[in-house]
């Protein structure tokens, strides 16, 4: 990344500014605006999120609200409720309260005098699902936003839950959230009130995943904040982004489609980054396009950025299996509309383990396969944070427990770019019961690199999130939907689809073994074909290099950690996943503190007991400035029967070594056709 400090405005930054809301609680902000502000008022941005502007997410911000500010914006930096130095508390994601409070504050920067009553919105992650959720209230003074890593469906395409079956990323980020939202608040801004508003925090904590679980199925919770139930309702512009490596690879393609408003959508090989931090690699200029978006939609200008392809994403060329990549080799494409009119929908019928052409057929005959438990172990992570090894591993040892189907050797290259589908004419042996699906590309030495996947618990076939047990032995219909993706296979490999009826630990299995049984002909595999001799419509060179401001000075004291490990005892047959992120301590020496994050996650399971499986997620942060030493410590665990599931939770605070608040929960809650 190349660091700018000349800018065409000189910048003042304030590092603490209180927002009331009407209810009495005060937000709050960071902001960095132009020094001329005060007599030539400018358009506000604002990133509104939980990860503490003062510390945790400081460096980050550090490196793009500054740059953006020095382009003549007001850019603001606001801790949701409950964390940071704002007040009250926070109990769960994408509340009305939440939402409310964003208004608010979008009302009070428009009547700033520095600003000059239009706002945007911005961010990646909860920051994008809060600008477009928002975006759907229409509140007066927003006229656009600006969207990373995001879903507009909280309930089928996001950590919770994919194709109605439960991801293992619902406990995960429970603890993730479980742990920030009981962090103190800094006493060098708050003074003596950081204890009693710490304590409320802590006396209305609770794991986050209790309420996640009470919900197994697309109810008014879910529908609540998901943009996908009215696209009408957003009627701003819209700039969306992700990367092929993120959870969140679908959304954007759904805005394209669906929005009725001016937008374009960016697609790269990213992980859960935001582009102009992107990895793996190419990161791109992508502040440089957000000025640009915000110069013409809030200052009125004229500059083409509505020019060019609707779309425009990284056609990712073959590479062999790894857990984590520097970089993607491939070429940016464009498409001028979504759907595109150069993508043709092309269906390939599943014969005995292979892949037919378009219009060859086999007989209707049966193919069975029950998973062990194991498949799914190199799966990697439902939202790669690039944090090696997160990404998924060589295929094969994932293949021995699966329906494998393998295309023909390809004799010319292959691309495809959007959602591919497998349409299943389907048996099981239960009445609860999950099919993944994987597309990997097979090199000539056997090598295989996963391009996609999905999961789909059968229950909820007909993606109404309402469960329909299965009748075992009865034939069904079901249609499968994979992560989009742009992937090139080049002559001399072949197009492979594995079938599983697990998926552990990226999905929650079944209660019971399920026997799936695939009949041949009828059933097939869709590709999104983009044909390789059409225009790629976009410039070699679309985008500069990546630039933002310089970021926040930090010292590293004790080193990170970063583990990912499989383990397998052949005496009991008891099999784990455990996953350490460890930031080690860091000072952020403009402010002396002191600051450790460590998370810990673990998943197991005994041979092929499906009852067996469980997760755990333990995470400690600490803050620590001369005299003041505080920690968070939660843990999170969750088990099942074939009827339940069971949480256990504890949540201890201390000042120094000394305990002072203790929590513990023990629940359970019925499996809802999961």
């Amino acid at each position: 990344m190349r660091y700018v400090g000349n800018l065409p405005y000189a910048t003042k930054e304030e590092e603490h500014v209180v927002i009331p809301m009407s209810d009495g609680v005060r937000l709050s902000a960071r902001i960095w605006r132009p020094t001329c502000s005060e007599d030539d008022p400018v358009p506000a941005i604002l990133e509104y999120i939980p990860y503490r502007k003062r510390d945790l997410s400081s460096q980050r911000d550090s490196i793009h609200h500054p740059y953006i500010a020095g382009h003549g914006y007001a850019c603001v930096r606001v801790d949701l409720r409950g964390t940071g130095e704002s007040e009250g508390v926070l109990t769960d994601e994408y509340l009305e309260q939440e939402q409310t409070d964003a208004e608010e504050v979008l009302a009070w920067l428009a009547e700033q005098p520095w600003c000059d009553g239009s706002t945007g919105m911005m961010g990646i992650s909860w920051g994008a699902f809060a600008a477009l959720q928002v975006a759907a209230r229409r509140p007066p003074s927003l006229r656009a936003v600006v969207l990373s890593s995001f879903t507009d469906d909280r309930y089928a395409d996001d950590m919770h839950y994919m194709g109605g079956a439960m991801l293992s990323d619902n406990l995960a980020e429970a603890g993730t959230m479980f742990a920030y939202a009981t962090c103190p608040p800094d006493p060098a801004v708050v003074g003596d009130r950081w204890r009693d508003m710490w304590q409320e925090r802590l006396d209305h904590a609770k794991p986050w995943v209790l309420e996640w679980l009470r919900h197994q199925r697309r109810d008014a919770y879910w529908r609540h904040a998901s943009v996908c139930e009215d696209y009408r309702s957003v009627q701003c512009p819209v700039l969306a982004s992700s990367g092929w490596a993120d959870g969140y690879s679908n959304a954007v393609t759904r805005l394209l489609a669906h929005l009725d408003v001016p937008r374009k959508g960016l697609i790269g090989p990213w992980s859960h980054k935001y582009p102009h931090l992107g990895e793996p690699g190419p990161a791109i200029g992508y502040l440089q396009e957000v000025v640009r978006w915000w110069d013409h939609w809030l200052k009125g200008e004229d500059n083409g950025v509505m020019d060019g392809p609707m779309l425009r994403a990284w056609m990712q060329e073959s590479v062999p299996p790894s857990t984590s990549y520097e970089e993607r080799p491939g070429r940016w494409v464009g498409e001028p509309d979504w759907p595109s009119p150069h993508i043709e929908q092309v269906s390939h019928p599943l014969a005995r383990h292979r892949i037919l052409m378009a219009g060859e057929a086999e007989t209707g005959e049966a193919m069975t396969v029950q998973s062990p438990l194991s498949v799914g172990q190199f799966a990697g992570k439902w939202a790669s944070y690039n944090a090696p090894p997160d990404l998924p591993y060589d295929q094969r040892e994932e293949d021995g427990g699966s329906l494998v189907f393998d295309s023909p050797e390809l004799t010319e290259t292959v691309e495809i770019l959007g959602s591919p589908a497998v349409e299943l004419d389907l048996s099981v042996s239960e009445p609860v019961a999950t099919v993944a699906a994987r597309i990997s590309d097979v090199a000539p030495d056997g090598r295989a690199t996963r391009v996609t996947y999905g999961v789909l618990n059968l229950t909820r076939r007909d993606g109404t999130g309402e469960p329909e047990p299965l009748e075992p032995g009865r034939r069904y219909r079901a249609t499968l939907q994979l992560n989009g993706v742009a992937q090139s296979f080049p002559p001399g490999h072949r197009i492979r689809l594995s079938l599983s009826t697990s998926y552990w630990p990226l999905a929650w299995p079944p209660p019971r073994p399920v026997l799936l049984s695939v009949y041949e002909g009828s059933s097939a595999l869709r590709l999104p074909v983009r044909p390789t001799t059409e225009p790629d419509n976009a410039p070699q060179r679309p985008f500069g290099e990546p630039e933002g401001t310089p970021p926040l000075a930090t010292t590293q004291l004790t080193p990170p950690e970063q583990r990912w490990e499989v383990k397998r005892d052949l005496v009991g047959y008891d099999s784990s996943l455990e996953i350490v992120k460890d930031r080690g301590t860091v000072r952020y020496d403009e402010i002396g503190l002191d600051v450790g994050c460590r998370a810990f996650e673990r998943y197991t399971a005994t041979g092929d007991d499906f009852t067996s499986v469980g997760g755990e997620s333990d995470w400690t942060m600490r803050f620590r400035r001369d005299d003041w030493d505080v920690s968070v410590r939660t843990r999170t665990t969750l088990r099942c029967d074939e009827d339940n599931f069971f949480v256990d939770a504890t949540l201890d605070g201390y000042e120094g070594e000394r305990r002072v608040f203790s929590r513990t929960w023990n629940e359970t809650l019925p499996r809802d056709w999961l």
